[in-house]
């Protein structure tokens, strides 16, 4: 009986226990930015006749933004979304990720994990050294494209 009374004497204890954990401050994309990003990237890639989807995503990999033109591809939205979850998890351009996963034989499994995307087109949205979201672009007749109009979006959009 009195092994009972101390077992739940320290259950009792450790239920009332309050935990000092130190919160966590983390930076995160907002809206207005997710949304202004994904504008200029439809901007910089329609200058160059490209029909794309741009899908743009928080520090935590959920959509934020997304815009497609009018002739985009329906796949475009999809991919758009995996390539900003790739540069986003990686923490590195997609098109990078892809190469790693080419050129190194440890990496070459990359390419099975779900929700990634190993083509070009995704960039991680940085605020000094901390990735708080990514942006992602299909449909250009190339990942390089994709690459370059995401990369003039963040080069036009002040974080």
């Amino acid at each position: 009986m009195k092994k009972l009374l101390i077992s739940a004497a320290l259950l009792a204890g450790f239920a009332t226990a309050t935990v000092n954990a130190e919160s966590l401050n983390q930076k995160n994309l907002s809206l207005t930015q997710a949304n202004s990003l994904a504008q200029e990237a439809i901007k910089a890639c329609l200058a160059k006749n490209y029909q794309v989807s741009v899908t743009v995503v928080d520090r935590a990999g959920v959509v934020k933004a997304v815009q497609r033109t009018d002739n985009a591809g329906p796949h475009t939205v999809k991919a758009s979304e995996m390539k900003a979850f790739t540069a986003l998890s990686m923490k590195n351009a997609s098109g990078k990720v892809m190469e790693a996963a080419q050129n190194n034989a440890g990496a070459q499994n990359l390419k099975d994990i779900p929700g990634l995307l190993l083509l070009a087109g995704g960039l991680p949205v940085k605020d000094g050294n901390d990735v708080i979201g990514a942006i992602g672009i299909g449909g250009a007749p190339g990942g390089n494209l994709d690459d370059a109009c995401a990369q003039t979006a963040l080069d036009n959009v002040k974080l």
